[in-house]
């Protein structure tokens, strides 16, 4: 049965981009995941859909990822088929004020391009350790900055196969949601529209932005990011210190000293640590301030 499946997806994508048993912690920023039957890597939009069309009708679970630095894959693997749109599908090209993309294009390689344009409005995206497709599906933001504040419009795949180009103003961004998330669209590419600025200007907001995420992020350690949404109202990080948790740890994952908000991979961690961590600090939390924190990492894969 996977060999037949595996002929039918080399016909599709070239063998070398086919990786069978693959270990998912070389590719999450968590540094943990067990193997996933198939690990695909389409190299354009029709690899894609030929793809996930096949995954369909043979009946094959398949999820779509970018870099993995949101993503807690099981200790126990995947079963099925990851896609991963990443360096094959991330091209960048400036025209004027505007910067189209491949949904693959790492958020920082963007406002790379856009700083050596004289484009502002994407410093705020400089330092987050994502891709573009899942920045889109998650409207990411920081430092008061959003997607949905330079984003023109977006080109997904539909459930249905489908290539459809969406407005702006027709992604209903919210907080770490959008339509593409609600439908079950993947992001193919994006036209980004920001305004003409001055260098050097654009070049010290990136440098005041990426001394504040040195400072206060634990980016010495593999991690996915926030690990909770921010609750209305509050901080994940500051419910989660003030419940006592500075520090915590579960086997080789811990809650980081220097930003509660962060739970990081000490060096050993098992995906199963991160988890049972989550688990707890959820509840210490509840209990602490009646506050539920939910997680902003997803998680895949048998816990």
């Amino acid at each position: 049965m996977e060999q037949m499946f595996y002929e039918k997806l080399i016909r599709i994508i070239p063998e070398k981009r086919v990786l069978r048993d693959e270990v998912m912690k070389k590719h999450t920023t968590f540094r943990v995941g067990g193997p996933a039957d198939f690990f695909v890597m389409p190299g354009s939009r029709e690899e894609l859909r030929d793809i996930t069309v096949l995954c369909k009708s043979e009946g094959m679970p398949y999820y779509i990822m970018g870099n993995g630095s949101n993503l807690l894959v099981s200790d126990r693997g995947y079963r099925g088929v990851i896609i991963q749109i990443y360096r094959e599908m991330s091209m960048i090209t400036v025209d004027e004020n505007q910067i189209t993309a491949g949904a693959g294009a790492l958020l920082s390689k963007i406002a790379g391009s856009a700083l050596e344009a004289g484009l502002t409005g994407f410093e705020f995206a400089a330092g987050i350790p994502g891709t573009l497709g899942g920045a889109c599906m998650m409207n990411a933001g920081a430092y008061g900055g959003e997607m949905k504040d330079v984003l023109k419009e977006v080109t997904v795949l539909t459930p249905e196969g489908e290539f459809t180009v969406i407005p702006a103003g027709e992604l209903d961004m919210g907080y770490r949601t959008s339509v593409i998330e609600k439908k079950g669209y993947v992001v193919l590419e994006t036209v980004i529209a920001l305004e003409k600025g001055e260098h050097e200007s654009i070049r010290k907001r990136m440098e005041e932005l990426r001394e504040k995420r040195v400072s206060k992020q634990p980016l010495e350690y593999p991690s996915a990011g926030s690990t909770f949404k921010r609750p209305e109202g509050y901080f994940a990080g500051k419910l989660i210190e003030d419940a006592g948790l500075r520090g915590y740890r579960t086997g080789g994952a811990q809650v980081s000293e220097k930003h509660c908000g962060f739970v990081i991979n000490t060096g050993n961690a098992e995906a199963k640590d991160i988890m049972e961590l989550m688990k707890q600090v959820s509840e210490r939390v509840m209990e602490k301030s009646g506050v539920l924190l939910e997680p902003e990492v997803r998680r895949l894969g048998d816990f």
